[in-house]
């Protein structure tokens, strides 16, 4: 009753208030049939309150959103089916749906008197021009009465999340000769002496099958092991992303670390559907949604996209590189750089080591700055430490840096293979 009483309306405050008034002036002047008046006045909202009050409402909802993952720009559809499987009719409802800003205004529906068994759908569109995942949700009802005189909010506690996807740009094939991981601990190796089975085995990782478990090394060792030889073979890249808030200039959409994760989903959409299996790195190390586990193509794109839809600025200072114990890895890499210091140099070094290709696009994030002046970025660095790399400005277009880097590597492949015709051409002492 307490409840009801405080969510009387302004009007129902109003009936009860004029009520009042009547009853006391009724006892002032003695009109016994202003008294009446004024008890009619005052027991309406009263009542109403207490039969809405003991009212049991039992509305059911259910929340579907398609689909429930879309890139940056793109619209999804939520749809909201209400059944009131209570017996008791209600009132007038007042929907809303509880959205973050990013998604837009809130929705607001009314819907008039429901009946028992009443069932209804109502549906509205959504758009995020801003990557992240978002929480649809909950819905808040009010139940009012005929009159408008008094109104109880309720609320559900459920919501469904939307994952908005960072939007790609398609990429044109680029040589990527020595890009193969089949080198790495996918493809059998021989030995020339030695215990195979020490060199044959690794870690247990996620998504690992168990029958692939080798029980004496990993009883040996302490921990689970498991055979590389049984593992098909298949080409791997890494998408090596620094996300560190020192590295990177810029608010919002318009920061070098935003374009980043544009250029880092470009590359790892292109590679997914080449036949690579594309693994995220961060400066934090390897994303475990992200990771290798996934042989299907799609799904591993999939991943990929929803990983770099969550990525934020670390206040990381330093990177880390504990993705690269496994030894032998030889495949791909391609970083995707901000700004890079010196204490960066020999992580940087080690990476391109132990990559059989490394391509790095290194944004100039001065450019991104205040001042919007680049300064030519990490390339000439990285291209020192082994790197092929190139560099990106605000005005760059993703596309026409990627056919860069297939410049670079078609250039590099040409003066190998010059220096090889050059060096059979001398003869032998």
């Amino acid at each position: 009753m307490r409840e009801a009483i405080a969510g009387l309306t302004l009007r129902g405050r109003a009936f009860l208030v004029a009520g009042v008034a009547a009853l006391v002036c009724a006892v002032l002047v003695g009109e016994s049939a202003l008294s009446r008046v004024g008890v009619l006045l005052a027991a309406l909202p009263l009542i109403t309150a207490w039969l809405v009050g003991r009212g049991r409402y039992k509305i059911s909802l259910a929340r579907t959103v398609t689909p429930q993952a879309v890139v940056a720009g793109q619209p999804a559809r939520v749809l909201l089916t209400l059944t009131n499987e209570g017996r008791m009719p209600s009132g007038v409802l007042r929907l809303e749906d509880q959205l973050p800003y990013a998604l837009g205004t809130r929705p607001r529906f009314v819907v008039e008197r429901v009946e028992h068994g009443w069932r209804r759908q109502v549906d509205y569109q959504v758009r995020s021009e801003v990557r992240g995942r978002f929480e649809i949700g909950p819905l808040s009802v009010r139940v009012g009465d005929p009159f408008g005189l008094v109104e109880l909010g309720r609320a559900f506690q459920t919501s469904v999340p939307l994952i908005v996807t960072p939007r790609t740009v398609p990429l044109a094939p680029i040589p990527l000769s020595g890009a193969l991981a089949g080198n790495g601990d996918n493809r059998p190796r021989a030995f020339a002496g030695g215990s195979a089975e020490d060199v044959t085995v690794r870690e247990y990782r996620r998504g690992d099958e168990l029958r692939r478990v080798h029980w004496p090394s990993s009883a040996r060792t302490g921990e689970l092991m498991v055979r590389r030889e049984e593992q098909d073979w298949q080409s791997r890249a890494t998408i090596f992303l620094d996300n560190r808030a020192g590295a990177h200039r810029g608010q919002g959409s318009a920061s070098s670390l935003e374009a980043a994760v544009i250029v880092a989903a470009s590359v790892g959409v292109h590679l997914g559907r080449r036949g690579y299996t594309v693994r995220l790195v961060t400066a934090t190390g390897e994303e475990p949604a992200a990771a290798w586990h996934l042989r299907d193509s799609e799904a591993n794109i999939a991943a990929l996209l929803e990983t770099l839809a969550l990525v934020q600025a670390l206040p990381a200072t330093g990177l880390d590189t504990s993705w690269l114990g496994e030894q032998g890895y030889g495949g791909l890499t391609v970083a995707v750089l901000g700004a890079v210091t010196a204490l960066d140099t020999p992580v940087l070094r080690r990476v391109q080591h132990h990559a059989g290709l490394a391509l790095a696009v290194a944004l100039d994030v001065d450019a991104w700055g205040a001042s919007g002046r680049g300064t030519g970025g990490a390339g000439g660095v990285l291209a020192q430490q082994g790197w092929r790399a190139t560099t990106m400005l605000p005005q760059d277009r993703v596309d026409q840096v990627w056919h860069e880097l297939g410049a670079l590597s078609a250039s590099k492949r040409t003066a190998q293979a010059g220096s090889t015709t050059t060096s059979a051409e001398v003869p032998a002492p």
